[in-house]
């Protein structure tokens, strides 16, 4: 690898410390970099890629999971691999820690790395029969209220055929991936990330019944948002990768299926995923 693009979590790191230490040594190797810091629209990324493409063997993303999933589902388009070098507390996506940073940086170097493909969701929000939104996620697809402590109603269907009507705080939609986010914080299950499936899990679902369903990833979920007789409306919001928010009125459907584009995560580890999730789980 010859060539990179750095992208820096300004708050992790706002003095560029580490961002000119990672430069310099590369640099020294005869590489040459490309620093990229703040928020990074998707449209400011398809001009990126659109001019670096050519150029860039890989993105190293230098902050925490979350800048690290807003990257690596971004930049998917350009099936450049990305590597998250940790700021901060023990993620699951960004392994390489700062006191190892130039043996990582060497390894990458000499091409000692494997590069795993993550499942990604795509989600389209419907509205009359309008599409009003279309975009993807690499962790996951929540849709919860915005306002009181009241429940929300919502009609699932799979593959058009009704699988449960909730009454819930909200729904999740998780990737393998993301099934030590939010999925996990709800009592969802804990995913292999290299799988391929859906996980759907309530938040703080009002019956004694109501558990998570593992989905193939060839199923098209759609989830609708009901109106209660009676009562009124409570603001509704569907959020992807806990990021991107609009706002949803009765019914509006959310439409999510596996996305055609899968995120490139470059592996420098042997640790197995078992063993970052016996770390996590003992701190």
């Amino acid at each position: 690898m010859k060539h990179f693009l750095i992208v820096t979590n300004k708050l992790k790191d706002p003095q560029f410390v580490w961002t000119e230490r990672i430069r310099g040594y590369l640099e020294r190797f005869g590489c040459t970099c490309s620093v990229y810091a703040g928020e990074i629209s998707k449209e400011t990324w398809r001009t990126i890629l659109r001019e670096r493409k050519e150029r860039a063997d890989a993105i190293l993303v230098l902050g925490g999971d979350g800048t690290m999933i807003n990257t690596a589902r971004d930049t998917a388009d350009g099936r450049i691999p990305v590597l998250g070098i940790r700021l901060g507390t023990l993620g699951y996506l960004t392994e390489v820690e700062c006191g190892n940073l130039e043996p990582a940086l060497n390894r990458l170097l000499e091409g000692a790395y494997a590069v795993e493909e993550r499942m990604m969701l795509s989600g389209q929000v419907i509205r009359a029969g309008n599409l009003l939104a279309d975009a993807r996620a690499l962790n996951d697809i929540a849709i919860t209220r915005n306002g009181r402590l009241q429940m929300l109603y919502f009609m699932i269907h799979v593959n058009g055929i009704l699988l449960r009507e909730y009454y819930a705080d909200g729904i999740i939609l998780a990737t393998p991936t993301g099934s030590t986010g939010y999925n996990m914080s709800a009592g969802g299950p804990i995913v292999e990330p290299g799988a391929r499936l859906i996980l759907l899990t309530p938040i703080c679902a009002h019956t004694l019944q109501t558990r998570s369903v593992i989905l193939r990833p060839e199923d098209e979920i759609v989830i609708r948002i009901r109106e209660r007789e009676g009562r009124e409306n409570q603001p509704v919001e569907v959020c992807f990768d806990g990021g991107q928010n609009l706002a949803l009125l009765p019914g509006d459907e959310v439409r999510i299926t596996k996305s055609e584009k899968s995120a490139s995560l470059i592996r420098l580890s042997e640790a197995s995923f078992l063993d970052v999730l016996h770390q996590k789980l003992s701190d």
